[in-house]
């Protein structure tokens, strides 16, 4: 017979110690997978309304025009994300900042590229519409601070 360590762990413990393999999933997987199917959905009927050869000239970038339905899925559920995260941005910012991103919006749709160039800071302009509220927010902020004097 072999002699027993005093020293070896229980299985319990070790088990206890163990980090369990499962991770679980996030909620935004589904979130994307219905942006996702909502916009193949979409894709579908365009391609099924516009004609096969229409829809690959339109959406189709490769030499025979095929990934043409994986340029306009990843297109259209890009853009539904860019919106929902600009509801997302409005509905954070509360009243306070809420006339802030009205106007913002309204001046990035007079002309999008102008806006990007006027307000945007980073190397591609994509930060544009949170600096465009945030001036306007603090602007806003100094006023009031002003009336109240």
């Amino acid at each position: 017979m072999l002699p027993r360590s005093s020293s070896s762990a229980s299985p319990a413990a070790y088990a206890a110690t163990t980090p369990s393999k499962e991770t679980p999933k996030p909620t935004t997987t589904a979130q994307a997978q219905s942006a996702d199917d909502k916009a193949a959905k979409a894709c579908k009927a365009e391609r099924k309304s516009s004609g096969v050869e229409a829809f690959q000239k339109q959406y189709g970038t490769n030499h025979n025009l095929r990934n043409a339905f994986g340029k306009c899925v990843s297109g259209k559920s890009k853009d539904d994300k860019d919106e929902k995260d600009e509801k997302d941005e409005d509905d954070d910012k509360g009243e306070k900042s809420g006339g802030a991103a009205k106007a913002c919006k309204a001046e990035r749709a007079a002309g999008a590229e102008a806006f990007a160039k006027t307000y945007g800071t980073n190397h591609n302009l994509k930060n544009a519409f949170g600096k465009c509220v945030s001036g306007k927010s603090k602007a806003k902020d100094k006023k009031d601070e002003k009336d109240d004097d």
